[in-house]
């Protein structure tokens, strides 16, 4: 019988969910302190024989994340585990691969992190910080702005963030260019592209949007070269990892007026440090790692993870599943 490790709260929400899944799932418990309970009595880590992990936000924001993540490593008979978020570049994350361990990772974010590209491209274009300042001076100020109809986005990292992304734009008239790994067309973008010509399409983009995870290949891809490349005019928006940019190579980039705007949901150290300059640089606008945060994204991937569940318990393929080999080798 398999036995799901879940975050107490979390499992009364949707302990109904589990019980229609049959009589062939047993669950563990664990509260915010961090203690295990199965069948009503208190186990130790070691003893707890957990198949199958939930690690969902709520336990992830909890105080008892530690001790839940300790469990999941201590149980040599762990087959799966199912992250609530879309990265997987966390050293756990290796630890639990390297011991055998199956990984699918969540896109419920993908809406809220792609509303939150839209959001704060069109601010930018709309010059919303102008107008809002014009309101506080109480000054009638007319200003022009550019329009996201007839712009080029260059998104880079097509999976479903990147697709929620493209949707979007295209629906204000935008035509994408897709990265992936992945050559094949997708109906999403007017043509798909291999990271190694990220270079060549950098000069015709007018927002460029990193979706990508963070591995060996894509470590600082926005480097100084990168951004020598940008488009006069254009807009850098990252949701995907802070190492993704080298920060200080952008700051310089941004000094010089391209890009001429960052978006910036992510950072290589979290939370920013008080005196990194990118708080006040008046090109960048940043958020607290939060873009995903919608409020549809819990709801969203609890279907995703009972879906999952229930493909598990009858032996078929995962949804979302990564290739052991971008864990371990990131």
């Amino acid at each position: 019988m398999p036995r799901l490790l879940i975050y107490g709260p979390s499992h009364g929400r949707i302990a109904a969910a589990l019980a229609a899944r049959g009589p062939g799932l047993e669950t563990a418990t664990m509260d915010a302190e961090g203690r295990l309970t199965i069948a009503g009595v208190q186990v130790a880590a070691e003893d707890a024989g957990i198949d199958i992990a939930w690690l969902n936000a709520e336990v992830f924001e909890s105080p008892a994340a530690r001790a839940f993540m300790t469990t999941a490593l201590k149980s040599p008979n762990l087959e799966w585990i199912h992250s609530a978020g879309a990265g997987f570049d966390h050293p756990v994350f290796k630890a639990l691969v390297g011991k055998g361990a199956r990984l699918t990772t969540s896109h419920g974010q993908a809406i809220g992190m792609a509303e939150y590209v839209l959001a704060g491209v069109l601010d930018h274009l709309q010059r919303g910080p102008e107008r809002r300042a014009a309101q506080a001076e109480g000054v009638w100020r007319r200003l022009p702005f550019r329009e996201v109809m007839g712009s080029s986005w260059l998104v880079i990292g097509f999976g479903a963030i990147g697709q929620a992304v493209a949707q979007r734009a295209r629906s204000f008239g935008a035509s994408i260019v897709g990265v992936r790994r992945d050559q094949a067309p997708h109906p999403l973008a007017d043509r798909i592209d291999s990271i190694r010509d990220v270079s060549e399409l950098l000069p015709a983009a007018d927002v460029v949007v990193l979706c990508a995870p963070l591995n060996a290949d894509t470590r600082h891809l926005a480097d100084a070269g990168f951004f020598a490349a940008m488009r006069e005019g254009s807009v850098l928006v990252n949701v995907g990892r802070g190492a993704l940019v080298d920060e200080a190579a952008l700051l310089d980039a941004l000094d010089l007026g391209t890009p001429q705007h960052a978006v910036l949901d992510v950072f290589e150290t979290e939370p920013l440090p008080v005196e990194n300059r990118l708080w006040t640089h008046p090109r960048v606008a940043i958020n607290a790692h939060a873009s995903g945060i919608g409020s549809g994204n819990a709801a969203r991937n609890q279907a995703l993870f009972l879906e999952n569940l229930a493909l598990y318990l009858a032996g078929k393929p995962l949804i979302g599943e990564i290739y052991p080999a971008d864990v371990l080798g990131s």
